[in-house]
């Protein structure tokens, strides 16, 4: 429960009843008398006051009127995907071999002749109460996007915020769920940070952070490395953090035993160990891989052709069966599943590679000059593109829905708006510290 926001928001519309309702949401969460609720009550209050109109050039920021939500940002959709376009702009041309243009989940930097490459992975954030699976599946993740880029992980990092009220066990329980990837891989968790969220101001037990990962190699395969005659090739998937929300919210807890296991990686460190010709790899995560299609399809410049038949054959069983009960699209999520683009000649040899390590794989598709993706099903030929919103795999998912809720074009114009907004605070600032 965020205290500040709540204060700043009462105080912007002049709720005479601000104070005497901060009592009450302090005293629900906390149980403490009501003196000490009010002295805390009152502390908010005086800092949102401070805060409220700050003075300062630094502190402008100019809203444009589109909420995170309205949007789809995080969503992992057609909104999340423009505005990630929009991120690397504010970023700017970097001297990286691979960065945010790329649309990579990993970026890489040359050093002392080797490829350095780096993630960072938000846990799922409906995993809150569930620690050890957030810390498990968000350090999977991070290995993968690692892996993917064709990059041997050498060394993991946390990040863990915990709000005031959440038990300590949380904290260790998270780093536990960490660990256990950390170990069965052999790779260290070698740093971190273990801070409350939004300190004093944040009341609650919620849990969030990020797991990061840092590999090597002397070759890459990223996204862009697609080219027409390619053959696209998918490992079998039982999801992760996204499957595993699906299950916890839809009363399915048993499915979530099929998501705890390492065949992505031991499938990615049997490819590594051979000296095999791949053009580029990605991972099947949130968005699924309608997503991942049109990630492909925009930074490689290629169109790709996709086998429906073929990749639900790879679905874990149970997973899919949850799935297609909830009405929840397969294609639309998550489902921790290798997808591999390489020249039609290797793909025997992958397949061997990965089958050796007891993981299924399979041809799934081919890349072809032009752009977009397109799905063949059941005998048709269809658009393969993300909706807005990534496929809703929760009943408050489903609420909201997948469509957008306000005009698209509209509130696109005003995220460039801010983009660009942001882009001229960064150049106004680095000027002026540079005068200094």
């Amino acid at each position: 429960m965020d205290l500040e926001g709540f204060a700043k928001r009462g105080l912007l519309r002049e709720d005479p009843e601000i104070k005497s309702k901060l009592i009450s949401l302090i005293r629900e969460v906390k149980r403490i008398p009501e003196d000490k609720a009010l002295l805390l009550a009152q502390a908010v209050l005086e800092e949102a006051t401070a805060t409220l109109h700050p003075r300062g050039e630094v502190f402008r920021l100019e809203e444009v009127g589109v909420s995170m939500g309205d949007y789809g940002v995080g969503s992992r959709g057609s909104g999340d995907f423009y505005t990630h376009t929009k991120i690397a702009e504010v970023i700017g041309r970097t001297n990286a071999v691979v960065d945010s243009r790329q649309l990579d989940d990993s970026g890489v930097v040359r050093a002392n002749g080797q490829y350095i490459t780096v993630t960072v992975d938000g846990m799922h954030s409906r995993l809150s109460d569930y620690p050890f699976l957030a810390g498990f599946h968000v350090t999977r993740a991070a290995l993968r996007d690692v892996y993917v880029m064709g990059a041997k992980p050498v060394a993991l990092l946390s990040d863990i915020h915990i709000a005031d009220d959440g038990d300590v066990s949380k904290l260790f329980d998270h780093i536990a769920g960490i660990a256990t990837v950390s170990e069965l891989m052999g790779v260290p968790l070698i740093t971190g940070s273990t801070l409350r969220i939004g300190g004093d101001m944040v009341i609650g037990d919620r849990l969030t952070g990020c797991v990061g990962a840092v590999g090597v190699s002397d070759k890459i395969t990223p996204r862009k490395g697609a080219r027409p005659g390619d053959v696209i090739m998918m490992s079998e998937g039982a999801g992760g953090g996204t499957v595993c929300s699906a299950a916890l919210y839809y009363d399915r807890h048993e499915v979530v035993e099929e998501t705890l296991n390492i065949k992505f990686l031991e499938a990615c460190e049997a490819l590594l160990k051979e000296d095999l010709t791949i053009h580029a790899m990605t991972d099947v995560t949130n968005g699924g891989i309608r997503g991942d299609a049109k990630e492909i399809s925009y930074t490689a410049g290629v169109k790709l052709h996709f086998e429906e038949e073929r990749m639900r054959r790879l679905v874990n069983a149970r997973v899919l069966e949850m799935l297609d009960d909830l009405h929840i699209d397969y294609l639309g999520v998550s489902i921790d599943a290798l997808l591999i683009i390489a020249p039609e000649e290797e793909a025997k040899e992958i397949a061997r590679t990965i089958g050796k390590a007891g993981v299924a794989v399979d041809e799934i598709g081919t890349v072809e000059a032009g752009e977009g993706a397109l799905l063949h099903m059941d005998g048709k030929v269809t658009n393969f593109s993300p909706r807005f919103r990534e496929a809703a795999y929760t009943p408050i998912k489903k609420v909201v829905g997948q469509d957008a809720r306000r005009d698209v074009a509209e509130m696109t114009a005003k995220v460039d708006r801010a983009a660009m907004n942001a882009v001229e605070k960064k150049r106004q600032f680095i000027d002026r510290i540079r005068r200094m």
